[in-house]
């Protein structure tokens, strides 16, 4: 774990920034991916009690890891829950019994806490070279941005209001762009009355204990399945993106504590939580503080959001799901830009790894889904072939001859060319 600004140099200046990028990235969650929880409970036939105690689970165990290794490494590591995971469960857990998915749950998260214990995961980490690792966060990353811009077709008002603010903000004041589209966004919204909470009534969330079951059909359907794609599409571009902003904290402890959380709040309807990734980088980049070691309070920020949601369970994640799908892509773009164009600029800096980076950054950007696995792991695959084919030794280089330079005529100039 690394070592930073002690929190007794932390000025009330500097919280803005990071607790804004906090509450944007949470908001992003909430109102972008959780529809997915709902879906999946819905498919599993789970009663309001069971779906509430999932969004309990969940949202305390990811606030609670989050705030733990985000004070312990003073960097802003940010826990979610797995968004290529909620989106298997719904179509898993229409074929298989909810106690048997309990039970496929605490086994895959047994299995990251012991891979976080064998340290192996950070090995493989390391093993990627920066311009690919850049190439996959930018691939990644490029729908957000994509999305920022789409929505004009959509709700070209709401859209068209955040895109030419941020723009005005960022040529005037550049440190307040995300605050000022946040804050403008919201009281558009509102004068719009287009945030209807009138049916939301505020409650406590109370977990409900499910008792787990084994079985074969669950441990291959499920279990193995949601290792995997925790893996691929959660853990490796989470990590990826703190390494891209500079960050060094060991994978080891993030992988064990975040499967230990998810062994503990299994049995209460978490599925996996783990690193974030996309939101991740809200609040990883210069977006979130000038200074990077300041900005490890935007994890503290998100962990406590994340925990008043899952203390009042359904009725704050509806709270963020009230918002309009524009306001939230648009939100997640532009709070992203930076970080997309920092990735950009690192994967072409190598001219010697140019190619297998912009390779690696089309196959993420192309999202491939095949055999169950989501498009991180495929990026990162394609991208480190490309790279190992195109930057890997075939043959043993001939020795150099120095030789008097000699004149090269016109026409093998061009052919060289």
């Amino acid at each position: 774990m690394s070592s930073a600004t002690p929190p007794s140099s932390i000025r009330l200046s500097d919280l803005t920034h990071p607790v804004v990028a906090g509450l944007i990235s949470v908001i992003v969650n909430y109102g972008g991916t959780f529809i997915l929880v709902f879906q999946a409970a819905k498919v599993a036939g789970l009663s309001p009690e069971l779906t509430a105690s999932w969004v309990w689970s969940i949202s305390i165990g990811v606030g609670v890891t989050g705030i733990m290794l985000s004070w312990i490494a003073r960097e802003p590591i940010i826990t979610a829950w797995s968004t290529p995971a909620a989106a298997f469960l719904v179509t898993a857990l229409a074929t298989t019994p909810y106690a048997e998915a309990v039970g496929a749950y605490l086994i895959s998260a047994a299995a990251f806490v012991l891979l976080g214990l064998s340290g192996y995961f950070e090995k493989v980490i390391r093993l990627i070279p920066p311009g690919v690792a850049a190439g996959l966060l930018a691939g990644i990353l490029l729908q957000f941005g994509i999305g920022a811009f789409g929505g004009m077709s959509v709700d070209p008002l709401l859209a068209g209001l955040l895109i030419v603010a941020y723009v005005v903000l960022k040529r005037f004041t550049a440190r307040y762009a995300v605050v000022g589209i946040l804050v403008l966004g919201l009281a558009f919204l509102l004068i719009q009355d287009r945030v209807d909470l009138s049916g939301l009534a505020l409650k406590f969330a109370a977990p409900v204990f499910t008792m787990p079951s084994f079985s074969l059909n669950a441990l291959l359907s499920v279990a193995l399945p949601l290792f995997l794609i925790t893996l691929t599409g959660q853990y490796m571009p989470g990590m990826l993106v703190l390494r891209n902003d500079g960050f060094k904290t060991s994978a080891n402890p993030i992988v064990t504590v975040t499967g230990l959380g998810s062994l503990l709040m299994a049995p209460f309807g978490s599925h996996a939580f783990n690193v974030a990734a996309i939101t991740a980088a809200i609040c990883t980049g210069r977006e979130a503080h000038e200074d990077p070691s300041k900005r490890w309070i935007a994890g503290i920020a998100a962990g406590v959001f994340y925990i008043l949601v899952g203390v009042f369970g359904v009725t704050l994640a509806a709270v963020f799901m009230a918002f309009p799908a524009t306001f939230i892509t648009t939100l997640a773009g532009l709070a992203l830009l930076g970080t997309i164009g920092g990735s950009l600029a690192s994967a072409m800096a190598d001219a010697k790894t140019r190619e297998a980076s912009l390779i690696t950054f089309l196959a993420a950007a192309a999202n491939i889904k095949m055999l169950g696995i989501g498009g991180a792991f495929w990026g990162l695959l394609i991208g480190l072939v490309a790279y190992a084919v195109l930057n890997g030794r075939c043959s043993r280089p001939k020795p150099q001859i120095e030789a008097a330079p000699t004149a090269v005529p016109a026409a093998s100039k061009g052919a060289a060319n």
